[in-house]
């Protein structure tokens, strides 16, 4: 019997029910009170006059009015500078201890974004309701006495003057509580590993060893983790070694590109929770399964405003126009895409994070990620998000019966003048090329007015490139951007899609 899992349940069971009652709204404006109420003495909350603004009729409105939009380049300019300077007490109370390391999927160089002990703290508290939440899930006893698979980037961070640097998934993996240690895999020796290779033939080589109830990381590196400890181990699918594997936790990208090739790897079905951690903060977590929209974690450090995403508010750089409207959590709707601002016990404020969203249910908080504002593909006006280019990529899926991984696209000029919305899909699909692009166009056309507009007008076509999905790894590799959080671009401007081609055709296309 399990008599643990059993009182660990019992404890998670009881959280949850003390805590199901969530008024999402009074948190946002606790929440906020709090920012600012902490932050007025800093030297960015004196410059937008917080003190003022807390002795307002209306903190929301006023805090919209007077603090404007950021993003990292232009909080890194005029602020968070002065904190690699040496100085305290910039944009939030002190000194982080941190600096997570992000060069996302858009930019060369890494981003390095301040992580406090606060924020430290609140990502923990996320953690802590992701975990009672199983409890919605229906989970037997003994899985709360399984081995939880945690892949991300190294945890070996790096020391820097008074702080220490590394990936958010590598931070957050060496603060986990010391009562979770025990059930943590793969364990602080080999979660150290900077070479991911290296990393993953280590847990290859000690899987056998693990009873793994749980996995979590971004779908990508978490297939081919799978995929060799099951060449290792000359498995059929990976339920042979960790039979009581019941739970996949992923995070960071939308799930359903990658939800066909991800169950292939497995034996029997497992429950897949989708997370939202970024470098700047845990911004959402699933917490029941009849839907698979998460819901923000309204409660824990995170102020949030919304956006309507319309491409008129984005600058060329993919800023945002300071005469943007936002809304508060109060005032949002359904079935509109907005752009994610936030701000945090980190010390960002206002901060465009790059992520669009909608919301499935207003008063449970609950969203999906549609995008990202540079991903928000409006050449000749075809306003395609990523979830409409996941969605296409599922449609090609089911219609050829294949497997597509990967994908990323462009919007370029070609020889004969005209634009053409040119993919590379990583898969193995046999099928004659005109019809994979006919049928990616039309459902294109069905699913999005403005796509089928502009196909009518300056929009000339689509072009379609069929390559191993291994090339993509590769190109993440060639970056120094191989596993942990790295996602890879599915939408690249011409300049580095110029690239991209001539890596793949160039140098690596077999």
């Amino acid at each position: 019997m399990a008599i643990l899992g059993n009182i660990i349940k019992g404890i998670i069971s009881l959280t949850d029910t003390l805590s199901s009652e969530v008024n999402h709204i009074e948190n946002q404006k606790e929440i906020l009170n709090k920012l600012l109420e902490t932050a007025k003495k800093t030297q960015f909350g004196k410059h937008y006059n917080f003190e003022e603004i807390l002795n307002s009729e209306n903190i929301q409105e006023a805090f919209r009015k007077e603090v404007p939009y950021f993003d990292y380049n232009s909080l890194h300019k005029n602020w968070w500078y002065k904190i690699h300077e040496g100085e305290e007490d910039v944009t939030w109370t002190g000194s982080p201890s941190y600096f997570a390391l992000s060069s996302g999927t858009t930019g060369k160089t890494s981003k390095k974004i301040p992580v406090t002990d606060d924020m430290i703290s609140a990502i923990r508290s996320s953690g802590i309701k992701q975990v009672t939440a199983l409890n919605n899930f229906e989970l037997p006893a003994d899985f709360f006495e399984k081995d939880i698979m945690m892949l991300g980037s190294s945890t070996d961070l790096a020391e820097k003057d008074d702080h220490l640097e590394g990936e958010i998934s590598g931070i957050s993996a060496s603060n986990i509580p010391f009562w979770f240690k025990g059930y943590y895999k793969p364990g602080e020796e080999i979660a150290k590993i900077e070479d991911w290779d290296e990393r993953v033939n280590h847990i290859a080589e000690n899987a056998k060893s693990w009873d793994i109830g749980a996995l979590s990381g971004i779908p990508a590196w978490i297939e081919l983790m799978l995929q060799k400890v099951i060449e290792h181990h000359n498995l059929e699918n990976i339920h042979e070694i960790w039979p009581n594997l019941k739970v996949y936790t992923s995070g960071g990208v939308a799930f359903g590109p990658y939800e066909k090739s991800f169950k292939a790897l497995l034996g029997k079905p497992v429950t897949v929770i989708d997370t939202y951690l970024a470098s700047e903060g845990y911004i959402a977590t699933q917490t029941r399964p009849e839907t698979d929209a998460m819901q923000l974690n309204t409660e824990n450090g995170i102020y949030f405003e919304f956006v309507p995403m319309n491409p008129d508010y984005i600058n060329e750089d993919g800023s945002l126009k300071q005469n943007a409207p936002s809304v508060s959590l109060e005032n949002v709707v359904l079935n509109q895409d907005y752009i994610l601002i936030i701000s945090t016990v980190s010390g960002a404020w206002r901060y465009l994070i790059g992520d669009t969203i909608e919301f499935t249910d207003v008063e449970k908080a609950e969203i999906k990620i549609t995008g990202r504002t540079k991903f928000f593909l409006n050449t000749v006006g075809s306003q395609l998000s990523v979830n409409k280019m996941d969605d296409a990529i599922q449609h090609l899926e089911e219609k050829f019966s294949t497997q597509i991984t990967e994908y990323t696209i462009c919007a370029k000029r070609f020889e004969d003048g005209e634009f053409y919305h040119s993919w590379y899909l990583g898969t193995e699909l046999k099928e004659e090329n005109s019809k994979i692009v006919n049928e990616l166009d039309n459902y294109l056309k069905n699913a999005n007015k403005n796509y089928k507009v502009a196909r009518s007008k300056a929009l000339k076509g689509v072009k379609v490139n069929i390559i191993p999905v291994e090339k993509f790894y590769d190109w993440n590799d060639s970056n120094k951007k191989k596993g942990g959080q790295v996602k890879m671009e599915r939408v690249m401007k011409e300049s580095k899609f110029a690239e991209w081609e001539s890596f793949v055709n160039n140098n690596h296309l077999k």
